[in-house]
């Protein structure tokens, strides 16, 4: 990493500057406008929560913390995280196997559809166990399944009707 940069694992400040179907840029507190090192933000480090457009989650103007993951040379950025300062869900999560929820469809996939189960908590309800397709937004009551933190999966299974 250049001298002068934050090391992995600090904390920094900045400024949302651009937002991106591929990222967010950020202008770190302390670095010159127009500067070559930037923030940079991936799409899956902005937040647990399920979202579609990074705008829902941030916006230009708006002052962000995110933890320093890595330095891109070539680029001339530091690599963000502000998912990494939040409290991940799955961990709360974990223990209600077993348990009866309701969720909207938040993704339409060939193998199965995703319901999000929680805030930041969307698991797959395989074809295998579909009796019709559910469309996007349709709300479906599924029993979890499994929870699988390693992998991030949570599987479900239809609910059974009364």
């Amino acid at each position: 990493m250049p001298e002068g940069w934050p090391e992995r694992g600090t904390v920094v400040r900045g400024t949302v500057s651009e937002i991106h179907n591929f990222g967010v840029f950020v202008r770190l507190e302390g670095d010159p406008e127009g500067s070559p090192g930037t923030g940079f933000i991936r799409i899956p480090e902005l937040t647990w929560d399920y979202f579609r457009d990074p705008a829902d989650v941030v916006r230009p103007g708006q002052q962000v913390t995110g933890e320093v993951l890595d330095y891109d040379d070539t680029r001339g950025q530091v690599q963000l995280s502000l998912k990494a300062l939040q409290e991940d869900p799955l961990v709360a999560f974990e223990d209600r196997v077993g348990e009866v929820l309701s969720g909207p469809v938040v993704r339409v996939l060939p193998f199965g559809v995703f319901v999000l189960v929680a805030p930041g908590i969307a698991g797959l309800l395989h074809e295998s166990v579909l009796t019709w397709q559910p469309a996007m937004g349709e709300t479906v009551s599924v029993t979890i399944a499994e929870v699988d933190r390693p992998q991030r999966r949570v599987r479900l299974e239809l609910a059974p009707t009364r």
